[in-house]
């Protein structure tokens, strides 16, 4: 296996093929950019792919071409899109330091002594950058989970094994916390410079936004498995309910008819709440909770009745009727006008003379529109245009 010889190299290699790797990291969720796709990013140049492969940068994989994942590592997390939660990374860094830490008591020699020193500020440094981002991505993970995943059992288990990595998480910031104040005090009083005090400072702020984000990814967590529980649970009646109607069997299994002679629910019913109930052994030892309950308790007993000022009268400008027209694009007209055209569809919107001005990203929503209402009588084909760093299919009528 060939490598880069030298950063130069490494550097010219990604800046001329950016625009084949800006495409295939874009379309890293498909897993599927054919190898004819990367000959047209690259003027059908065949070697400066095989380059690529050849250096580890891309894999080949039949006929379908993958960033490799040491560089799609490295580009997610450069650009903050990494959806990995990756906690033995910050145990690891943690790990360092206190070895690090070893090394400067034990050496003698001022400039080796120096060198473990800067090791243990950019260790620093890394923890809190790493912490935050996976807060970030832990909480970004949990939303998509609960909005995308459709099968409840797997939505379950995601969500309760993004839950323990937020303990891991937590248990890791209180390690480093402890670290820095309690553990290599003697270190931190010693070896404290006006670099180390900002890096310290900052890793502190950093550490205590995570855990206030963590409180919250803890509740939303809890919210979410509720719902879960909640809609689960709806489901498995409606199937026992459709089972019973199937078999003709529901009146006579059932008391049907009692509950919807008694049932005077409307359409627009009141969002159930999960109220979260927080542990006795919490509300006993945290501060916080603590002043909490006595700052509620003393509301309570004040007996103070808060009168709403009213508000003043409405004004009759407020009150007199406007008539506002919009204009509204006629799609079947457009469609008909395509049709007899038949020029491929993007080109024919962007000279087509509509009733009001559009400008050229309303031109692309009407585009989208008709694609989508009018499907059977247009032919999606193969082929790909470009304009304005918009890539789009050449629509034709059947």
């Amino acid at each position: 296996m060939n490598t880069f010889s030298n950063i130069k190299e490494l550097i010219s290699a990604l800046y001329r093929e950016q625009k084949l790797l800006t495409e295939m990291f874009m379309k890293r969720k498909s897993l599927s950019y054919k190898y004819d796709f990367a000959l047209e990013m690259v003027d059908f140049d065949d070697n400066r792919i095989q380059y690529l492969i050849e250096r580890s940068v891309l894999r080949l994989n039949g006929n379908y071409l993958e960033i490799d994942d040491f560089y799609l590592q490295f580009f997610e997390q450069v650009l903050e899109v990494n959806e990995e939660i990756n906690t033995s990374y910050i145990n690891e860094n943690i790990q360092n330091v206190k070895q690090n830490i070893l090394y400067y008591f034990n050496e003698a020699n001022e400039t080796r002594k120096y060198n473990y020193l800067r090791m243990i500020k950019n260790t620093l440094r890394k923890i809190g950058i790493i912490t935050l981002r996976n807060v970030v991505d832990l909480k970004r993970n949990i939303e998509t989970t609960f909005k995308n995943e459709p099968n409840y059992k797997i939505k379950k288990a995601k969500l309760e094994n993004l839950d323990r990595k937020r303990e891991d998480i937590t248990i890791l910031i209180e390690q480093t916390a402890r670290l820095v104040s309690v553990e290599e005090q003697t270190f931190f009083k010693s070896a404290l410079d006006e670099e180390l005090s900002r890096i310290l400072t900052q890793l502190k702020l950093q550490l205590d936004k995570c855990t206030h984000n963590l409180i919250e990814i803890e509740r939303q967590v809890i919210d979410f498995l509720n719902q879960i529980k909640y809609q689960s649970g709806v489901i498995e009646k409606l199937r026992q309910i459709k089972y019973l109607k199937d078999q003709f069997i529901i009146r006579p299994s059932t008391n049907i008819n009692s509950v919807l002679a008694q049932n005077n629910s409307v359409i627009f019913e009141a969002t159930r709440s999960y109220p979260i109930k927080l542990s006795l052994d919490f509300l006993q030892s945290d501060e916080e909770a603590y002043a909490s309950i006595r700052k509620i308790a003393s509301r309570i007993r004040s007996g103070v009745i808060r009168k709403v000022a009213l508000a003043e009268k409405i004004s009759t400008e407020y009150l007199e009727t406007q008539v506002e027209e919009e204009i509204q694009i006629n799609l079947e007209e457009v469609k008909n006008s395509f049709v007899a055209a038949g020029d491929n569809l993007f080109d024919f919107l962007q000279t087509y003379h509509f009733e009001k001005t559009l400008s050229f990203d309303d031109r692309v929503t009407v585009f989208c529109q008709l694609i989508s209402q009018y499907e059977d009588i247009l032919e999606v084909s193969n082929s790909f245009g470009s304009r304005n760093e918009i890539e789009y299919s050449m629509v034709y009528p059947k």
